[in-house]
């Protein structure tokens, strides 16, 4: 298995451009991740110009936060133009459940652009796994069944990697089932996290084409750094300062030091 500070070095060494058509909400936090490991994002929802955007970036995110028809067909025509180029494409499914709208508009995304990475909270990969489960605006609810099983069946139907996030996050595909156990509680008291996670995720499979070794790297360096950042925080408003800045200075050493990532048998 590629080491997780390995995939991390090649990022801060290829530096890659990851378009993003995202959330309005967690707009600037996703760019500022993206710049604190070294990679340099780009925002361009405009439909005129989301197809050469793709085409000239290393890797494309895709969030359905702040969704709109006009954003939805953006999201097509830029991930059209990345699938015709082989450019890796994530697609965060956040709020999916929560309205018959949101969730229409995933299904249909799915179904003409092809995903490499579908990621999401518990509740809205269920919905997406065709589970009649509800999601609380765009926070997870409870999920009785068993998440791994849902995740790689999933992978599996789409032929794709699934990310699910959590107090443990799960990363699936056809071959493997990884769990990650770094991260802090503090990291769900601030907005946008999750979308943060997705533009890592973004960052690291526009390096490393083992898509299920690359956002669960992401989810590591991500969550190491919360670690981190939590122990020098006083609150939400301190934790997210800390956050960019532990991310920004996270070592190799620190990563293989405080890396709690499992490979489970399917």
């Amino acid at each position: 298995m590629t080491k997780t500070a390995e995939i991390f070095e090649r990022v801060k060494k290829e530096r890659p451009l990851v378009h993003h058509i995202t959330n309005w909400v967690s707009i600037y936090d996703c760019a500022n991740i993206v710049r604190a490991v070294g990679a340099l994002p780009v925002m361009a929802h405009a439909i005129e110009e989301s197809a050469d955007m793709a085409t000239i970036s290393s890797s494309v995110v895709l969030n359905i936060g702040t969704l709109t028809n006009e954003v939805v067909e953006a999201m097509k025509v830029a991930g059209k133009a990345a699938n015709s180029k082989n450019i890796p494409i994530v697609l965060d499914v956040v709020g999916a459940g929560a309205t018959r709208y949101r969730n229409e508009k995933t299904i249909e995304l799915i179904r003409e652009v092809k995903i490499d990475i579908i990621k999401g909270n518990c509740s809205e990969i269920a919905r997406v796994a065709g589970l009649d489960v509800f999601t609380k605006g765009v926070e997870a609810t409870k999920i009785d069944e068993d998440l791994t099983k849902i995740a790689q069946k999933l992978a599996c139907e789409k032929q794709a990697t699934v990310v699910i996030t959590g107090r443990q996050d799960i990363i699936a595909d056809k071959n493997s089932v990884y769990i990650c156990r770094n991260g802090h509680e503090m990291m769900g008291k601030i907005v946008g996290t999750g979308c943060m996670s997705a533009s890592l995720v973004g960052v690291f499979a526009a390096v490393e084409k083992d898509y299920g070794r690359a956002a669960s790297a992401a989810l590591v360096v991500f969550g190491i750094a919360g670690e981190l950042a939590a122990g020098k925080s006083f609150g939400p408003g301190t934790f997210k300062n800390h956050l960019y800045d532990f991310l920004y200075n996270l070592s190799p050493s620190d990563i293989e030091n405080l890396e709690k990532l499992e490979e489970v048998s399917c």
